[in-house]
C-alpha cells in the first residue's frame, strides 16, 4: 500500500501546525501562491492521492468553496480513509451564558453560524465511505496571535462585560487533538468533537494576565457600551453571543488532555518560546 498522504485545504496558520505533526506527507492548497502550496483551483490530483484530507477553509455566502468545486473529486478519491473539517463553536449560537457540549444540537443565531452548520451538514454526508470529523473550534491563539501581541501594538482593550466569558483554544492543542483523531482506527461515520479550553474566561482577565507576565501596566478598562459604537461587525458579533463550551467528551475521545487547559498556561508557554527563540 503506497504510503499516507495528508491533503489540507487552506494552509494557515493552525493548518501549517496540524501539517508539522502529522506524521505523513502534508500538501496545503493556497490561492495566493503561497510557497511550498499547490493552487487551490489545482487539486483534484493531489484528492485523488490523498488517503486523508482536512478543511481549513471558512463558508462564504455562496457555500463551501471546496465542495463547490470539488465535490465529485471527493468521491471518487480512490485512496480516502478520513475527513476532517475545521468549524467553529459559533454555530452553538447564544446560550446566555450557559454550558454547550458535543451532544449539544447547534441553534446558530448568525448567519456566520448558520453557514457553518450547513458546511458541517454537506461534509457529514461523506461519513457513509469513511470517518468524518467534525472539528469545533473555539477563539484560537498561540504564538503571533495572542494578547502579548496586541498589548505591544497598544490595541489591546480591557474590555468589561461582566458574566461574558469566552472559551480560547492554543493552536498546539488544535493540532494535537486534530492528528490524535486523524490516527484513530474507527469506523466509517461522523463525530462532533469541540476544542475549547476547561476554564471560558472573560476577555478582560486575558489581557490582565498577558500584561502582568509582561510587567506592564494593564490597559485602562472600558465598558462594552463605551466601547459599542467604535466596534466593527465582526467585533460586534463576537460579543453579540454568550456561551461556555464544554470539551471533556472530546479530550476523553481522542485520549489527551489539553497542553494548555487554561489561558494561564497557554500565555505562560507562549512568552516562553517566544524568549527562548530571542536572538542573544
Amino acid at each position: 500500500m503506497s504510503d499516507p498522504c495528508l491533503l489540507i485545504f487552506g494552509l494557515g496558520y493552525t493548518a501549517r501546525a496540524i501539517a508539522a505533526i502529522a506524521g505523513m506527507e502534508a500538501i496545503g492548497t493556497s490561492r495566493s501562491g503561497k510557497a511550498g502550496c499547490i493552487p487551490f483551483d489545482a487539486a483534484e490530483p493531489a484528492i485523488a492521492a490523498a488517503t486523508h484530507l482536512l478543511i481549513s477553509v471558512p463558508p462564504g455566502p455562496d457555500g463551501d468553496p471546496v465542495l463547490a468545486l470539488y465535490a465529485d473529486a471527493i468521491r471518487r478519491a480512490p485512496r480516502l480513509r478520513w475527513i476532517g473539517y475545521l468549524s467553529s463553536t459559533v454555530v452553538y449560537g447564544n446560550r446566555d451564558g450557559g454550558w454547550v457540549d458535543e451532544d449539544t444540537p447547534p441553534i446558530p443565531t448568525q448567519a456566520r453560524g448558520q453557514r457553518r452548520v450547513e458546511a458541517e451538514t454537506a461534509w457529514t454526508a461523506f461519513a457513509s465511505r469513511c470517518p468524518v470529523d467534525i472539528f469545533r473550534l473555539a477563539g484560537i491563539y498561540g504564538p503571533g496571535r495572542s494578547a502579548f501581541d496586541d498589548l505591544r501594538a497598544g490595541k489591546a482593550r480591557r474590555m468589561i462585560k461582566p458574566g461574558h466569558q469566552f472559551g480560547r483554544i492554543h493552536r498546539d492543542d488544535i493540532a494535537r487533538a486534530v492528528i490524535a483523531a486523524m490516527h484513530q482506527d474507527r469506523p466509517a461515520g461522523p463525530r462532533i468533537l469541540n476544542l475549547s479550553d476547561d476554564e471560558p474566561s472573560e476577555s478582560a482577565d486575558v489581557v490582565t494576565e498577558a500584561a502582568s507576565l509582561l510587567g506592564i501596566a494593564a490597559p485602562a478598562p472600558v465598558t462594552f457600551a463605551e466601547a459599542e459604537p467604535t466596534m466593527s461587525a465582526m467585533a460586534l458579533s463576537f460579543w453579540a453571543e454568550n456561551r461556555k463550551v464544554a470539551s471533556r467528551k472530546t479530550q476523553q475521545a481522542l485520549g489527551l488532555h489539553w497542553l494548555y487547559p487554561t489561558y494561564r498556561e497557554g500565555l505562560r508557554a507562549i512568552l516562553s518560546q517566544e524568549r527562548a527563540d530571542r536572538p542573544t
